[in-house]
């Protein structure tokens, strides 16, 4: 009986009890048993034997990594830094683990290549303006490939794009200029409608008796309003008249 004990205690000291593994809700236990792939296990308590078997999680969640800046010359060849975020998520943990040494780093050096290949197609107008378009056909490249590492890009974001200083001076001119070229057109777009209805107003005035004598004299008042100024006006004599009733 002491025997029996002894060895049900050997057991579970030494076999059961270091066999025991905890797999988190967001990660799943890929097992190998002599070295051999023998399957994944999902969250909870999970036992293995140990010494023959061995577990190694990998987590399922959705994890971002970044694409360092990378210098690119843009189809007009101009030179600039260009950086992104990669969003993926592992849904084959066994092909994560032995496809490639390290599913991370091997997205993370792909995207790299991506993103130098991509942008380097397009001018640098449509790299500032077509950023979702250039992160869509990252996304499908990368995407592609890594499929076959049991990886699924979920999102390609270009984050930062650095010019060289002459080329954010000679942009800067280039807004100043467009901007001047507005407020001009904006300018003579006034003046035309202002002119429109100045043109409009003489046409009635024309076509009203006594209209035109009448603006001429409220005109009058408005410059004869300051007494220190003096004003010399010869009315034809048609507007004499017109003059002495009104003051009379």
């Amino acid at each position: 009986m002491p025997y029996l004990i002894g060895f049900i205690v050997f057991i579970l000291v030494f076999v059961i009890i270091p066999g025991f593994r905890v797999v988190r809700q967001f990660e799943r236990g890929v097992v190998f048993t002599l070295g051999k792939y023998s399957g994944v296990r999902g969250p909870g308590l999970r036992v293995i034997i140990p010494g023959f078997q061995s577990m190694t999680r990998v987590d399922v969640r959705s994890t971002p990594i970044d694409v360092p800046k990378q210098e690119v010359i843009t189809k007009d060849n101009v030179t600039v830094g260009v950086d992104a975020i990669v969003y993926f998520r592992v849904l084959d943990p066994a092909k994560a683990l032995l496809e490639t040494t390290n599913y991370v780093y091997a997205t993370t050096n792909f995207a790299q290549a991506a993103l130098r290949d991509i942008t380097g197609n397009f001018e640098l107008d449509e790299l500032l303006s077509k950023r979702d378009e250039i992160s869509a056909q990252i996304k499908e490249i990368v995407d592609k490939e890594t499929d076959k590492w049991g990886i699924d890009i979920e999102n390609v974001k270009l984050q930062n794009i650095e010019l060289p200083g002459d080329m954010k001076r000679a942009m800067a001119k280039q807004a100043e200029a467009e901007r001047e070229r507005r407020a001009a057109i904006i300018a003579a777009e006034g003046e035309k409608s202002a002119a429109k209805s100045v043109a409009e107003a003489a046409q009635l005035l024309a076509h009203t008796p006594g209209g035109i004598q009448i603006r001429t004299l409220q005109t009058l008042e408005k410059i004869s309003s300051d007494p220190s100024q003096k004003t010399v006006i010869v009315l034809p004599d048609g507007m004499k008249d017109l003059a002495h009733k009104i003051a009379g």
